[in-house]
């Protein structure tokens, strides 16, 4: 399936297009000036699978006296609780306040601009797949 390129005044009046063509797989993309790099429209479950598939899971749990710690190395957020389950709770929270706060605050940092594909899969997942990508057992 090719990809269909759109001008945004063509997108308006193609929309429904647009969205059948994602539905089945495909990629189109609007361009909203000559110069502005383009937007891609895509099936947003499949884009999800991708990025949890690729995205690196290196989430490091501990327990010391009764308390947990979840952190990701090298990352700004981590969590801790007295349960695992809470701790996992927690650190979805940390994850969804980083994503919202990235594009604004940390995508032009050095040390966090390389985080746009865990940014975009936390965006896409809910809190169930969240959990099941950070404890290893996503589908």
């Amino acid at each position: 399936m090719s990809t269909i390129s759109y001008s945004f005044s063509d997108a308006r009046v193609s929309l429904r297009s647009i969205l059948d063509t994602s539905e089945r797989g495909g990629i189109s993309t609007i361009r909203r000036r000559e110069h502005h790099d383009p937007a891609a429209i895509v099936n947003a479950r499949l884009l999800r699978d991708f990025f949890e598939s690729t995205v690196e899971n290196n989430v490091q749990l501990a327990s010391e006296d009764g308390v947990w710690l979840m952190y990701m190395p090298g990352q700004s957020f981590a969590a801790e609780a007295n349960t695992l389950d809470e701790v996992i709770v927690d650190f979805i929270d940390g994850l969804r306040d980083y994503a919202e706060t990235w594009a604004e605050h940390f995508s032009t940092a050095s040390n966090h601009s390389k985080n746009w594909a865990l940014v975009q899969l936390v965006t896409l997942s809910d809190d169930e797949q969240l959990t099941r990508w950070l404890t290893g057992t996503a589908e």
